[in-house]
């Protein structure tokens, strides 16, 4: 891009002022991404999209507000970019820049990053997003993966990088194990992330899908969901503990075959109990005497 294409300017002391929101511990001169930085007019058609943008979908009444916004005021915070060939492609600010290009803007405000590489881009742009609270729980869990898989990061860095606690950001990417239908009434705002995780109590995914139903349809709190999982959770423990388990099952028919009666086996942890049926007094005096119990 030509220099004659861009408006440099002085910034002076107001930097900070400008752009409070942006991760300035991202920046400092010893991350890999560092580089010299320049703010600048960007012509609107030199922009890309970032590729790496961590959001599914922007709230449509939050963008209707930004618009809004920015033709009263202006771009008062810039954007930030940085360049590929002739273009600049985006890091941070792609509301604002599809802001400006519904209001037909013909230049953008914009930090140029001059070395930044794309993992750098990456890890940026997904710290960026991730430190504003308006991300829905799905984009918010995708980002949190992507840092961990695709920058390397551990937990431990990751819950320094964004200022979040780890076992948080470990309940946020058990949100992914869901089922798809389910994460969608997720990143939809039909289901909290605190439904989420009650739901994350049952294991059978039909079961999970169709509570999630259940929710939506009869407008379920977070209370009442953890209510009927506990339900649900122990009514499946009792139905365990009425089945024998395989290993049983040859004692069992053994013993039915001595009483001449139907037996079973119900191991609970470390205890159980034999279960002998009986169907009349002269049944059980029967088996009283095969116990060689004398009444």
């Amino acid at each position: 891009m030509e220099r004659s294409e861009i408006h440099r300017i002085a910034l002076g002391k107001g930097l900070d002022a400008l752009i409070p929101e942006f991760p300035k511990d991202l920046i400092k001169p010893e991350k890999k991404f560092a580089g010299s930085m320049g703010f600048v007019q960007i012509k609107m058609d030199k922009i890309k999209p970032n590729p790496y943008q961590p959001r599914g979908k922007f709230d449509k009444d939050r963008m209707k507000e930004l618009t809004l916004s920015i033709r009263e005021k202006g771009i008062i915070q810039p954007v930030v970019v940085r360049p590929v060939g002739d273009e600049f492609e985006l890091v941070a600010g792609e509301r604002r820049f599809l802001a400006a290009q519904k209001l037909g803007m013909e230049k953008l405000p914009a930090l140029v990053m001059e070395k930044l590489s794309k993992e750098g881009m990456l890890e940026l742009s997904l710290i960026e997003n991730l430190q504003r609270e308006d991300l829905n729980p799905i984009d918010e869990a995708k980002g949190y993966k992507r840092l961990l898989v695709e920058c390397g990061l551990s937990q431990k860095q990751l819950s320094e990088r964004i200022g979040k606690d780890r076992s948080s950001i470990a309940n946020t990417l058990r949100i992914l194990n869901l089922p798809k239908s389910v994460q969608s009434f997720i990143a939809n705002g039909q289901l909290s992330e605190g439904h989420a995780r009650a739901i994350l109590s049952l294991s059978d995914e039909t079961e999970q899908i169709a509570l999630s139903r259940h929710i939506i349809k009869d407008g379920f709190s977070v209370r009442k969901t953890e209510e009927l999982v506990y339900g649900k959770r122990q009514k499946e423990k009792r139905k365990k503990l009425r089945s024998s388990p395989s290993k049983f099952l040859e004692i069992e028919n053994s013993l039915k075959q001595f009483f001449g009666t139907k037996v079973r086996i119900v191991q609970d942890k470390k205890r159980g109990r034999i279960q002998i049926e009986f169907y009349s007094d002269e049944d059980l005096s029967r088996i009283l005497e095969l116990l060689h119990v004398n009444l």
